[in-house]
């Protein structure tokens, strides 16, 4: 049995996309092949110092608060986990690898917590060390944020032994920061069989009359956390160019919702925007099946799990094409060589987003085209069973290489 060690500032319950990946990746591979572990921050004191959650122990460090809130993390004094972590991180690895030795260390995004591993590769050389990429932020941003200390950011990926990145974007910034070993893209993906599972109308009704859907309502929705990148500003800003009938329904939270909910009783539009806070993975998929519309519009993307999920649903999507979302969503004006699997959006363009709802409204049986060519390619290119083969099959390579 191989043993790998994750490092990830947060894990279950404050999940996102890379998390959720891990998770879903790791509960697929054989427990008698594979043992994984996962170092991560603690921040609400209620959770247990350690568990197991699916197929990964689950080792949890550093200061806590008593009910802690995802908005809580980047608040005094639990901001001063993430600047603390790879220190402390680094001795419960060192305790728990003489205790019983890994074989590999992977951080889970090119955070703060990346620094724990390389420490780790310096003490025990001889352990492979994966960096993997699913970062959201631009290239640029992911560059400047570490500051005075980018020398030691750039051996995060010129130390690794084996590179994993989840789009052609991500692949670029890892090359870029001086790494030149093997390297793989594998992306995020789906529970195909969630999201695409059909529910009885009464029930769909049921959630509709919740929502206060009528007959004629166009239901825009998201799935994302409330911050900048998201852009669910440029939503709200595209519904005064759209029908009274068209209402946007957000699908999570974050240190942005205040200045969302402003902005719509700015324009106006208060009435057509409804926050609906964190809905739980086993709802979601009722709330895109009474949605007419999957809109993120970001303004930078490693991947976006959230766009796949919304295809494998059966709904049209409208997205810009930063980053990662450019290996999967293609326009028919701008990809004409590619089969089209939704509407692309230039960045910061209300205007284009309102464009973009008219035509699908516009256009039924082409967008009944798009929507099937969408839900086949997530269902056969992203669903988290073949992924995680393919991860299965890097673990093959790295530690052949050892």
């Amino acid at each position: 049995m191989k043993r790998i060690l994750f490092f990830s500032l947060t894990y279950h319950p404050f999940i996102g996309g890379a998390e959720v990946a891990i998770k879903e990746v790791t509960s697929r591979i054989s427990p008698n092949e594979y043992a994984f572990g996962m170092i991560t921050l603690r921040f609400d004191s209620a959770l247990p110092k350690f568990e197991h959650v699916g197929n990964i122990d689950i080792f949890r460090i550093g200061f806590t608060r008593h009910g802690a809130k995802i908005g809580d993390l980047n608040k005094f004094p639990l901001v001063l986990n993430k600047y603390l972590y790879p220190f402390w991180a680094l001795v419960r690895a060192v305790v728990l690898h003489r205790h019983k030795p890994y074989d590999a260390v992977a951080s889970v995004m090119t955070s703060y917590a990346s620094f724990a591993p390389l420490f780790f590769k310096w003490f025990f050389p001889k352990v492979s060390y994966i960096i993997r990429a699913d970062d959201g932020d631009p290239i640029e941003y992911l560059k400047k944020r570490v500051g005075i200390f980018r020398p030691l950011f750039t051996r995060v990926f010129t130390k690794a032994d084996y590179a994993i990145t989840t789009s052609s974007y991500l692949e670029r910034f890892v090359r870029s920061m001086g790494y030149t070993g093997p390297l793989a893209i594998v992306p995020n993906g789906v529970n195909s069989a969630h999201f695409s599972q059909q529910y009885a109308p009464e029930e769909l009704d049921i959630l509709k009359k919740k929502l206060g859907k009528k007959e004629d309502g166009m239901y825009l929705v998201t799935t994302s956390r409330l911050v900048k990148k998201n852009a669910c500003d440029d939503v709200i800003r595209a519904l005064p160019f759209l029908p009274e009938n068209v209402k946007f329904l957000v699908l999570g939270i974050g240190p942005d919702e205040a200045m969302l909910r402003a902005l719509a009783h700015e324009l106006g539009v208060e009435t057509r925007v409804r926050f609906l806070n964190q809905i739980g993975h086993t709802e979601m998929p009722k709330y895109l099946k009474v949605s007419d519309i999957f809109i993120r519009p970001s303004r930078s993307e490693g991947f976006g799990i959230s766009f796949i999920e919304a295809m494998a649903a059966g709904l049209p999507v409208i997205a810009t094409q930063e980053g990662g979302i450019a290996d999967f969503l293609f326009d028919a004006k701008r990809n004409p060589n590619k089969p089209t699997t939704g509407w692309a959006v230039d960045r910061d363009s209300p205007k284009q987003i309102a464009e973009a709802v008219k035509d699908i409204l516009a256009n039924p049986e082409q967008v009944a085209r798009v929507k099937a060519t969408a839900k086949k390619m997530a269902i056969e290119k992203y669903d988290w069973n073949p992924i995680a083969k393919q991860m299965q099959l890097i673990f093959v390579q790295v530690f052949g290489n050892q």
